[in-house]
């Protein structure tokens, strides 16, 4: 099993926890952006060219069945079940293929009002102690369960 992190736009402090899981656990650790983000000798950081879905693409490309991927990003948490993949957002919410329509439903349909006078929401709140926690709580389940 391989740990994908879309790292663009995942939390520092999310990192420093999947770093920590990662290194405690020998697992294999690949981030993915389209900038340098600083990674710990044992962590692979792969740069990718700026372009509408240019990390989201790569980790689909790479992963394979079985691997655990970190994003927000609804769209690419389909994909990745699609492949057999494993998805767990940066606040510890996995992704299911029994939740997953429900949730790109719901970012279509905010997704249509974007753009229009008024704005629709402000997204999410700022990440807490909680959700950290909830993060930390819920990697360290799915490792201990799913590595071998």
């Amino acid at each position: 099993m391989h740990i994908w992190v879309d790292a663009d736009a995942c939390p520092n402090a999310i990192k420093e926890i999947i770093f920590r899981a990662a290194k405690r656990t020998d697992c294999p650790l690949t981030l993915v952006a389209n900038h340098s983000v600083q990674v710990p000798a044992y962590a692979d950081m792969l740069i990718v060219p700026s372009g509408f879905d240019g990390a989201d693409n790569k980790i689909v490309e790479l992963l394979t069945a079985g691997d655990l991927v970190i994003t927000a990003d609804i769209p690419l948490a389909a994909k990745v079940l699609d492949k057999g993949g494993y998805v767990f957002s940066p606040r510890g919410e996995e992704y299911t293929t029994r939740n997953i329509g429900d949730r790109l439903s719901m970012r279509n349909f905010l997704e249509s009002f974007r753009g229009g006078a008024e704005p629709v929401g402000g997204g999410p709140p700022p990440l807490n102690n909680r959700d950290k926690a909830n993060f930390a709580n819920r990697l360290d389940r799915f490792l201990a369960k799913h590595k071998t």
